[in-house]
């Protein structure tokens, strides 16, 4: 499935901070890469990583939608 990265590389990438990942992830509409649960716990600050390859073609899903609002 691909390297997976902790919420501190998804945020350098991205650009944007904590709250706004975890927003996202919670808004159907956002298109913001789902975590994959790195363990079998459920309880808050379980360790959890996203795909690498889905963060960046939601960096790209961002540029292409300025793209075309410029255009």
């Amino acid at each position: 499935a691909g390297a997976v990265v902790r919420l501190n590389r998804v945020l350098a990438r991205t650009g944007i901070g904590r709250a706004t990942v975890y927003k996202l992830m919670n808004q159907s509409e956002g298109g913001f890469p789902q975590a994959v649960k790195l363990t079998n716990s459920n309880a808050r600050g379980a360790p959890v990583a996203w795909v690498l390859a889905e963060v960046l073609n939601w960096n790209r899903a961002r540029i292409a939608a300025r793209n075309e609002v410029a255009a």
